[in-house]
């Protein structure tokens, strides 16, 4: 039996307090060989809100979990509209200092790798490469029946096509570039199917409730293994999908470095926990190791 997915998690009061020593963070980039798993807290800065921080969207807001959405029609409605209407604001974001900072650390090589929670590509705008999207992306379609990927921008093209006029304010985007709509903005909104066998199709995203594809997290795990140090961003780890790869690293002896301004769920296995806002936190970094961050970012 399918559980419901884990939303939340509540800081126990031992836990380890956060620092402001960045230098801990710098050792690690100039030893080289570090491996960066980010979260949502990397993007808030593009205006993208995360799920738990201050402001959070899970304060008003409950994702779409995998069950619902193949479930559910009505869920589909809901989704695919609020969606439609979340990928218009999602697609202008635009990637902040934080994400130029991990790319000018790749640049230099002193990265192992990038791993994402993130669906937003906004690593890979900002000049990332090779990067693992534990999560999927938004960019892309896939069909559950015959499972044919196509591009989002084709999908969006059909969509606005079929429901012409709809454009509803949203009271807020999520990470997950869901827009928040009432029952009565989505309305009679259209849903179309694969243009292929006629299929449900779905965001190449995993969903919550909805398990990350075993190859994509056995390619993580061999990053880990092969990681000198293992440097989370923005993520509070709440959900195994992430937290399993600090505990793989902690178990192996592998240094956990963590910057994120609250506490989170892997903070008794981390060396330490830097309570900084990332951009400005990494473009201290990147200024410690001589690197510039305003240029790394691609048009």
């Amino acid at each position: 039996m399918r559980m419901r997915p884990t939303l939340s998690w509540t800081p126990g009061a031992d836990l380890p307090p956060g620092t402001t020593d960045l230098a801990p963070v710098i050792d690690a980039l100039r030893a080289g060989g570090v491996l960066v798993l980010s979260g949502a807290g990397i993007s808030t800065e593009s205006g993208i809100p995360d799920y738990r921080g201050e402001g959070g969207s899970l304060s008003r807001h409950t994702p779409m979990t995998y069950q619902d959405f193949t479930g559910s029609p009505d869920a589909r409605r809901r989704y695919w509209a609020r969606s439609h209407l979340g990928w218009r604001t999602f697609g202008r974001a635009r990637p902040n200092a934080g994400h130029r900072s991990v790319a000018a650390f790749g640049r230099r090589g002193l990265l192992a790798g990038v791993v994402t929670q993130n669906v937003d590509g906004l690593h890979q705008v900002a000049g990332s490469e090779g990067v693992v999207e534990l999560h999927g992306s938004l960019d892309r379609v896939v069909c559950l029946s015959c499972g044919t990927f196509s591009p989002r921008r084709d999908l969006a093209r059909r969509l606005e096509e079929a429901n012409a006029g709809f454009a509803p304010v949203a009271a807020g985007i999520n990470p997950d570039g869901d827009a928040d709509l009432t029952d009565d903005q989505v309305g009679d909104f259209r849903v179309l199917p694969c243009t292929v066998c006629g299929g449900i199709l779905k965001p190449d995203v995993v969903f919550f409730g909805e398990n990350v594809p075993p190859r994509r997290v056995e390619h993580c795990r061999e990053l880990v293994r092969g990681a000198s140090s293992l440097l989370v961003l923005g993520s509070s780890l709440t959900v195994m999908s992430g937290l399993r790869f600090v505990r793989q690293a902690a178990e192996a002896g592998t240094p956990v470095l963590i910057v994120n301004r609250d506490a989170t769920r892997g903070d008794r296995l981390a060396v330490t926990r830097v309570a900084l806002p990332l951009g400005p936190a990494l473009t201290a970094v990147a200024d410690r190791l001589g690197l510039s961050v305003e240029d790394t970012a691609t048009a």
